[in-house]
């Protein structure tokens, strides 16, 4: 049964939610389907020097920069993470990540552990969420089902998937994806669960607290 959110109560602050799940665990498809179906919860656009593809929009799919504008922004401490990949910067923003939070609204950071770890560091408040597999040979399958990558591509991915699991108890939440739809509330019941904590209704436990 979906989670039953009619009576709804909006936090006044929202969260920064940080996923994180090695390559082939679902967190991607978790993540879209939250998107779908919880309000105010967005997400979160990274900035990028490198040039856009067809189709792509700014500001929706990237927020795209020049490499002195990106620079700019890491020396200045704008950026919550970011990393260079084959030539190009990537990284979050602070600014639209506070100001989303600021108005109620909750900010979906899916990013590797590497980028994770930043985020906790500049934002230690940020609530994290490893995605795991039931069982590592689950992943080999779920690539090597594509059948679209070489075997070098695979072991790579694999090697990848391993160092990224090494990390799972850094994290806040697991959410183990061995039934996707249980998954999917497994996981929605986590931000909504965070999203009901008493630090983000300040204003409702003044309310009755004080009364008489």
């Amino acid at each position: 049964m979906p989670l039953d959110l009619s009576a709804w109560t909006p936090p006044e602050r929202g969260a920064l939610f940080v996923i994180t799940g090695a390559s082939g665990t679902g967190k991607t498809t978790l993540v879209h389907e939250a998107l779908k179906v919880l309000p105010d919860l967005d997400w979160s656009v990274s900035a990028t020097t490198r040039r856009p593809r067809r189709g792509e929009v700014d500001g929706k799919d990237y927020q795209f920069v020049s490499t002195e504008q990106f620079k700019s922004m890491v020396d200045a401490g704008e950026m919550l993470e970011w990393a260079e990949v084959y030539g190009n910067s990537y990284g979050t923003p602070r600014a639209p990540v506070v100001a989303a939070m600021d108005e109620g609204r909750s900010i979906l950071l899916e990013i590797d552990l590497q980028g994770a770890r930043q985020v906790r560091s500049a934002m230690p408040d940020a609530v994290s969420v490893f995605v795991l597999p039931p069982d590592f040979s689950v992943i080999e399958e779920r690539l090597r089902s594509r059948a679209t990558d070489s075997e070098e591509v695979i072991q790579r991915r694999l090697a990848d998937a391993w160092e990224q699991l090494q990390g799972v108890g850094e994290f806040d939440y697991l959410v183990v994806n061995d039934d996707l739809r249980s998954a999917h509330d497994r996981f929605q019941a986590v931000l909504v669960s965070e999203l009901q904590g008493v630090s983000r209704h300040p204003s409702l436990v003044a309310r009755f607290s004080g009364h008489r």
